[in-house]
């Protein structure tokens, strides 16, 4: 794992149909995943995720936030008619990891260090440790269990084409935990949406497509966590990948209709109501424009820089100064970096930066526990 910072950083430069308003059946309960239920008076114990925090702002590269607007068709690739890269109208949203610059032993340590996290519940009680320390074990698990195996199958246009062992990748239960095999979907659904209440936790979980939740530059942990998913809720929620308008209809995720049975009981009004405390004045003129709701927006390309291909043709690329820089890449990749760049430039122009975000301070009046996720 430790390569993984040598071997980046070079290439980090280039940085429902509608659910019917009635209440939602939740799934049976799975009796063997019960075990894996947050226990009362958390000890002090905390997981160090250095590496992976270390690999994260090496390894992924940010879109920046929605501008609500379709990226128009790219252009063919020079001298052919096939067209390389991407070409989904979302691809300047979210984020990108650069599964294209890995080479077999990154891919290989991405396997090494999933099995060093499903060690830790071998020395350490899981269940036993703070509600926001579960909750990091749990998102980081699934998240490099995910880039594992993409990056293992890369090239492919699709994560959902992934299979292991005949099985679909999002149901391969290839991950063990205290010696209970569990797929990406059973971490999500039969511990996380099961033992969590807060709908936010849905914006943690990466599952290699354009059309979810950004994996973040940085590794979740009990401080943060709380941090990011909102970070990830508010990107996700005023994005055209998560809320759009079709007259009188919002058009949404289809991962919300996923989600119903956990958090959606009355999935239109509930649903409202969540993306209301995360939206931004668009999204809040959608929501009062719009008299329906359906989850129909799904956009299952793989969220790299290459579009899920190896291109035939590379081009050298430049630095912010115009000098050449050391290394090539494809000419697709290079069309995206500049469009990124220019909706970069855009930003700034229209004065849409200035952020500011404060975790873990304690204030007074501050609730006793204040940042943990419910």
């Amino acid at each position: 794992m430790p390569r993984i910072q040598a071997l980046l950083l070079a290439a980090s430069a280039l940085a429902m149909t509608g659910v019917p308003a009635t209440a939602q059946a939740q799934p049976a309960a799975d009796p063997q995943f019960e075990t894996f239920a947050p226990k009362g008076a958390p000890i002090d114990h905390t997981i160090d995720y250095s590496i992976w925090d270390e690999a994260m702002k090496n390894l992924v590269v940010s879109m920046g936030p929605s501008l609500r607007e379709t990226a128009g068709s790219p252009p063919q690739s020079f001298g052919t008619r096939r067209q390389y890269g991407h070409t989904s109208r979302y691809r300047l949203e979210g984020s990108r990891i650069m599964f294209s610059f890995l080479d077999a032993d990154i891919r290989a340590s991405f396997g090494e260090y999933r099995r060093d996290l499903e060690s830790v519940a071998d020395k350490v009680d899981i269940q036993s440790l703070s509600r926001n320390e579960q909750l990091a074990y749990w998102i980081n698990l699934h998240n490099v269990a995910m880039i594992e195996q993409i990056a293992d199958a890369w090239p492919v246009r699709q994560p959902r084409e992934i299979e292991i062992g005949g099985v679909p990748l999002d149901e391969a239960r290839f991950i063990t935990v205290e010696g209970i095999a569990m797929s990406p979907r059973d971490i999500r659904e039969k511990i996380v949406f099961a033992n969590w209440s807060d709908p936010k936790v849905i914006y943690g979980f990466w599952r290699g497509e354009i059309g979810g939740p950004s994996i973040q530059r940085e590794a979740f942990n009990a401080d943060n966590v709380a941090r990011l998913l909102d970070r990830g809720a508010r990107d996700f929620v005023n994005s055209l990948r998560g809320t759009q308008k079709s007259g009188s209809t919002l058009e949404v995720s289809e991962l919300y209709r996923e989600a119903a049975p956990f958090f959606f009981d009355n999935f239109e009004a509930d649903l409202r109501a969540h993306i209301a405390t995360y939206a931004d004045e668009d999204t809040a003129a959608l929501l009062a424009g719009t008299t329906r709701l359906e989850a129909s927006v799904s956009e299952p390309d793989i969220a790299d820089l290459a579009g899920g291909v190896r291109e035939p043709s590379y081009q050298n690329i430049q630095g912010a100064d115009g000098n050449q820089a050391s290394f090539r890449i494809p000419q697709s990749m290079q069309r995206l970096l500049a469009q990124r760049e220019e909706k970069f430039q855009r930003i700034i122009r229209e004065g849409r930066t200035g952020t500011v975000t404060f975790s873990n301070i304690d204030l007074p009046g501050d609730p006793e526990g204040d940042g943990e996720v419910e």
